[in-house]
């Protein structure tokens, strides 16, 4: 049974606090205050309510929302979690550092045999995880066919000729493959490459320099938890999901959720959990995702889409991770539904788009259902009350097949 936003009873929420954990991505933050802008207009537009944006002070990047949806006026102080730093530093490698990346990963994902029990979830996500691995490959061909020719004409005549044409054709080779890599923006198979392996380098324990600022968000986090908010609610997107799990694992294990303080609330949306909880070293990850299952100190709602093929849709995190405890209360996993929340003309335009879909979970609908991203994070009730009696997918997955089920301490 789904309860219709109009059923709801009286506003709970008036002022919210909203932690938002972007996933593996370089961008700066702004762009996802002009996307929430953006995109807010255009389902308030659609569904007859009202959203307007300001600036927020702040040590954190953030904005402040004020909505009028179905009657009740709400403010929201959304902040971005923001570690946009490290991604850029774990991008910056040259064109010989990335393919050995390349390898390092490769051996990681078919050595652990974490890519083949993957397969058996969604083929997806896991083709995505191959895509820049063929087309990397595919570049280096190229480039290595374009040093063989030029090296085989020269050395039709002579020595001294043929020492020229390879000197050329490394050269050649090499500018094709920094040209390769300058349009990275249409192939994305760097950034992918980079994306896959942030995870494999550590073989799935957390980064440290990751650990760190985990710690600076847990604190933040605590803070807005002692203060004056109705609900405090973490958005984790993409590999923020994972990042949101442990962090929220770790703050209510510190004893840090007061029990007369805000309702705390968790979304993930599109998530990847299994890319890393599926390799061997992730034994932090994978007791962190058995404890938060069965917390009574948050609502965890987790959103993906069988229509996005970069996120392992449907799959309950922590029972395919295979550590799911017998008394285990969440996720509530249910799908954003695209090919029917997306008026098929929407569709058609984005359905080639993968990494464009990826990000419908932060955008307007036009045919919403139940999942509106505006209204969970400007709306007056709490993610409890707008879920709690709403059914699971029933096409969820939750058959574990994760060879590593062990867990840290």
């Amino acid at each position: 049974m789904t309860v219709q936003v109009s059923e709801l009873g009286d506003q709970e929420v008036r002022r919210r606090r909203v932690f938002y954990i972007p996933g593996y991505d370089p961008i700066p933050p702004r762009r996802y205050r002009e996307l929430y802008r953006k995109e807010s207009r255009a389902q308030a537009e659609i569904s007859g309510y009202k959203i307007d944006l300001s600036a927020k002070k702040g040590r954190r990047f953030g904005w402040s929302v004020c909505s009028l949806i179905k009657g009740a006026q709400t403010e929201s102080e959304i902040d971005v979690l923001v570690w946009s730093d490290i991604v850029q530093d774990s991008m910056d490698a040259g064109i010989l550092r990335t393919y050995l990346i390349l390898a390092r990963t490769a051996w990681t994902y078919i050595g652990s045999g974490a890519l083949f029990r993957l397969m058996k979830l969604r083929r997806g996500p896991v083709l995505a995880a191959l895509y820049p691995i063929g087309v990397l490959l595919l570049q280096l061909g190229v480039a290595l066919g374009l040093f063989w020719g030029v090296s085989a004409v020269a050395g039709r005549f002579g020595t001294f000729i043929q020492g020229l044409g390879i000197a050329a054709g490394l050269g050649l080779a090499y500018a094709l493959l920094t040209w390769f890599k300058r349009q990275d923006g249409k192939f994305f198979a760097y950034y992918l490459m980079h994306d896959y392996g942030f995870s494999a380098r550590w073989r799935g324990a957390d980064p440290p320099a990751l650990v760190t600022r985990m710690a600076e968000f847990r604190a933040d986090i605590a803070e807005a938890l002692r203060q004056d908010w109705d609900e405090v609610l973490i958005v984790g997107h993409s590999s923020g999901a994972h990042v949101g799990v442990s962090i929220l694992a770790e703050l209510i294990r510190r004893g840090d959720v007061p029990d007369n303080g805000p309702e705390l609330s968790f979304v993930s949306l599109g998530q990847v959990v299994p890319m890393v909880s599926y390799l061997p070293e992730a034994k932090a990850l994978r007791r962190d995702l058995a404890y938060l299952s069965a917390r009574e100190e948050l609502f965890w709602l987790d959103v993906t889409a069988p229509g996005d093929p970069c996120s392992f849709a449907l799959c309950d995190p922590v029972k395919v991770s295979g550590v799911a405890p017998k008394d285990q209360k969440y996720p509530l996993v249910i799908s954003a539904a695209f090919k029917n929340t997306l008026s098929p003309a929407r569709w058609n335009a984005l359905k080639r788009r993968f990494f464009r879909l990826h990000f419908q979970y932060l955008c307007a609908f036009d045919r919403p259902g139940p999942y509106d991203y505006f209204q969970i994070t400007a709306g007056g009730h709490t993610l409890r009350t707008r879920f709690a009696t709403h059914m699971p997918s029933p096409s969820r997955i939750d058959i574990p097949a994760n060879r590593y089920t062990d867990m840290a301490p």
